[in-house]
Order: structure tokens, then C-alpha cells, then sequence
């Protein structure tokens, strides 16, 4: 297993990013495509792929970012079409980062009421997937499909559906499970992970209460040891989102922080929407630092 980390947290400039991650010991990056090409100063793949070699990390993979506009399942036919075009955008950057997996969730996170009947949702689901993963597949990267809990999607939140939706879509289709949402939603995430077996391409991780790895109750020695169980050799991702505490009760007064000029409207919406805000240096640093102790302690 490594050790890996979302970029999508906090907005700032990607090289910072990779930076502390070299610093802190991470093994690589999952990075949104946002990030590389698209927000305001975005650097590009070529001068990222620089990046992560001159800090000797590598490239996990990236995660879907599904802003408003972004959903496979939407009723509006221009907007699945673009949202397949943003995935196979998305894979193309992890194949030239030299990443190995995209983990894709299939509609607009945040959207909870449907547009169409289940089996509706569902085909549009198989027939926009098929046409990434075609990419994919001549990319030479793998597709993960990830379940969110029922108050961020109306459509994938157990494991087992996704790994159904990912039968539908190719026989190498896998699933990328969370251990926030399996926490929620799954009657037992170990045995989830333990159904997923080798169809799990990759872990996200944050404690029971979505802050660092450690500061919470979540058993990680059981978790890794499920995941030794299982023959995992995927990358441990990490992906905290601190809630905000706006109470004189606040135990961390050096949370927040000024908005960066990169931060997007769609990607301040999106950390809004996840319970959290625009974190200071300091308290973010501490935050990946913490995570990656935990880690490491019960690999």
C-alpha cells in the first residue's frame, strides 16, 4: 500500500501542494484536473509531471470533481455528453501524470432528488460509463466508481451498488470506497472492504467525523488490517474536510483563512457544500501531517 492525498481540500498552487506532501512523506498525489489545467493560473500537465519528479512523488490518480454540470445521470442530454467529455479529460491528464487510477463519481454531488426513474438513471449511468472507460481502457487506466452517502448523491451509496454498476460497465471496472461514506451508509465497512476484495482500486480515508486520519474514533488498526486481508496494494488516500466552527467553543482559532486567488466559485461552492471552508496554511499543514502519522503507525 502508499499513502496518498486529494488536492481538491484547499485552494492554492499545485506545486505547494506537491511540496508538502514531499515533505511529510507521501508516496503520491490524487489530483484534480481542475487544479492542473483549469483554475485560474492552472500550471498544466507537462509542467505538473516536472513537479512531481523534482520532489520525488508520483501520481496515484484523480478523483472527479462533479460540480453543477457535471452528472452522468442528469435529464439534460448536453450535459451527460460534456460530463463524459470532462472524465475522458480527466483520464487523459492521469495517464500523462503516468497515475494508474480515475475515480469517478457518476452524478453531481449534492443533487438528492432524482430527475428520472431509477432505470432511467441507472442506463444513462451504464451508457455514459461505457464510453469512458473505452477511454480508459486506451489510456491504460483503470476506473473506479465511488458511492457517497445519501445527503451528497441520490444515486450510489453502498458499495455493493456500485460494484453492481461496475459488473453492468466492464468486467474491469472496480470500485473506489470511503470510509466517511462507508461509515454512514454500509452496515459494515470492513466487510464492505471485504467485498470488494480485488475490485478495490483505491481507499479514501478521513476519521469517522472527516477530519485528519487519528482525530476520531475510527479502529485503524482494524482497517488496515482488513485491507492487508484482502491483498490491497492500492494507495490509502487521504481526504479530510474539516467542519467549520464558527462558536466560541473553537478548538482550532487558526483554521480559516483567506480565500486564494485560484479558488474557483464552483470549487468555493464545493468545499461549502462538504461542511468546510478556506483553511490557513498552518492548520491544513497539520492536517496532512497528523494523517500520514496514523497511517503509518498501522501499516
Amino acid at each position: 500500500m502508499q499513502v496518498s492525498m486529494h488536492n481538491w481540500m484547499r485552494a492554492e498552487p499545485v506545486e505547494t501542494t506537491i511540496r508538502r506532501l514531499a515533505k511529510y512523506g507521501y508516496d503520491s498525489i490524487e489530483i484534480s484536473y481542475d487544479s492542473v489545467e483549469l483554475s485560474p493560473g492552472a500550471p498544466g500537465t507537462k509542467a505538473v509531471r516536472q513537479m512531481l519528479k523534482d520532489n520525488g512523488i508520483g501520481c496515484y490518480g484523480s478523483i472527479s470533481l462533479m460540480f453543477t454540470g457535471r452528472d452522468l445521470i442528469h435529464a439534460d442530454p448536453a450535459v451527460r455528453a460534456s460530463s463524459v467529455e470532462y472524465l475522458k479529460s480527466c483520464i487523459t491528464m492521469v495517464k500523462e501524470l503516468e497515475g494508474k487510477v480515475m475515480s469517478i463519481v457518476p452524478s453531481e454531488v449534492g443533487k438528492v432528488k432524482a430527475m428520472a426513474s431509477p432505470e432511467q438513471e441507472w442506463q444513462w449511468a451504464i451508457e455514459g460509463l461505457k464510453e469512458v472507460h473505452a477511454h480508459a481502457t486506451k489510456e491504460g487506466i483503470r476506473v473506479a466508481l465511488e458511492p457517497l452517502n445519501r445527503f451528497e448523491t441520490n444515486f450510489l451509496n453502498r458499495h455493493d451498488q456500485a460494484l453492481l454498476l461496475a459488473e453492468h460497465v466492464a468486467p474491469d471496472v472496480g470500485v473506489c470506497l470511503d470510509v466517511y461514506h462507508m461509515n454512514q451508509e454500509d452496515a459494515n465497512m470492513f466487510k464492505a472492504i471485504e467485498n470488494a476484495g480485488a475490485k478495490l482500486y483505491d481507499l479514501h480515508v478521513a476519521d469517522n467525523n472527516r477530519m485528519a486520519c487519528g482525530q476520531g474514533a475510527l479502529d485503524w488498526e482494524r482497517l488496515l488490517s482488513t485491507c492487508k486481508k484482502i491483498g490491497y496494494e492500492g494507495s490509502l488516500t487521504v481526504e479530510f474536510v474539516p467542519p467549520i466552527d464558527r462558536t466560541p467553543a473553537n478548538p482550532y482559532k487558526n483554521a480559516l483563512a483567506a480565500a486564494d486567488a485560484t479558488l474557483t466559485a464552483d470549487q468555493l461552492k464545493f468545499i461549502e457544500d462538504h461542511g468546510s471552508g478556506v483553511l490557513s496554511e498552518e492548520f491544513y499543514s497539520w492536517l496532512v501531517e497528523e494523517s500520514i502519522k496514523t497511517l503509518r503507525k498501522h501499516m
